[in-house]
């Protein structure tokens, strides 16, 4: 199986993800901004049709117009405070539309599908670079920020009155979303990017422990829903992103059954 230089690759790439997803999905979890996950999945797909229009790097690519949109949304989250999900969905509705345009143009010089559904087959050595690039930026800017992001993920208000620079972590906050989704495209694909955000996280969550505890928790769960996945969909033949998303879904419910079982 490991023969294959791809499947080393995107073994590479599946680890990266596993370990990035729950670092930015606890944060978007917690602070009840999961659907921000989707509308900037969806923000990625535009940024991958116009690299393949370019004849660039559609991982890269796919991150600067990525970064745009959650920096869009920050900047119009101060202006229309009450009313995010709208914001959401123009943002959502402008990268669908720049997508399906250039899709269905037919000048684009390689096929989407494969960042769609995921595909283990399209990983190249530049996706690697490009992947362990973005993760060590995210994961370092986590570790950095970490108790910040903690304190505004809580109470903003508190944390802007504490003297924490909430504006400036919010607008570096989108750009780890952007990362993550970006080095997410190429094994689980842009559909189920949202699944490994935040299905790890809701698995954590059932345990009811302390933050560091559901943020390791999570962690355990991404590895496990990656791995199965990645295995799986090699020995069934299938798309690895749909395989993970089920095997995530499978351990949330399979831990709120156990839950139920051992209640007292």
């Amino acid at each position: 199986m490991f023969s294959y230089d791809f499947m080393q690759n995107a073994l590479f790439i599946s680890l990266c993800i596993a370990i990035l997803c729950p670092c930015i999905g606890i944060f978007i979890v917690l602070k009840r901004y999961s659907m921000i996950g989707d509308t900037l999945a969806h923000s990625s797909l535009a940024g991958v049709t116009l690299g393949l229009l370019f004849r660039e790097s559609p991982v890269l690519v796919s991150f600067a117009f990525t970064a745009l949109a959650g920096l869009s949304i920050e900047f119009l989250r101060q202006h229309f405070k009450k009313y995010t999900d709208l914001i959401l969905s123009i943002v959502l509705s402008i990268s669908v539309g720049i997508a399906i345009t250039l899709i269905s143009s037919g000048h684009l010089h390689a096929n989407a599908d494969a960042y769609l559904f995921g595909s283990m087959l399209t990983v190249s050595p530049v996706d690697m670079a490009v992947t362990a690039v973005l993760s060590l930026f995210a994961v370092v800017t986590v570790i950095l920020n970490y108790h910040q992001l903690l304190y505004i993920t809580y109470d903003e208000e508190a944390s802007r009155i504490a003297g924490v620079h909430v504006k400036r972590l919010n607008y570096l906050f989108a750009f780890l979303v952007a990362a993550a989704i970006s080095v997410s495209i190429r094994s689980v694909g842009i559909l189920v990017i949202t699944s490994m955000i935040t299905l790890p996280v809701a698995s954590a969550l059932q345990l009811k422990k302390g933050f560091k505890t559901t943020f390791l928790a999570s962690l355990l769960y991404s590895f496990a829903s990656i791995l199965s996945g990645f295995f799986l969909s090699y020995f069934i033949g299938a798309a690895p992103g749909g395989v993970t998303a089920l095997t995530a879904a499978f351990l949330l419910l399979s831990t709120i059954f156990v839950k139920q079982v051992l209640r007292p």
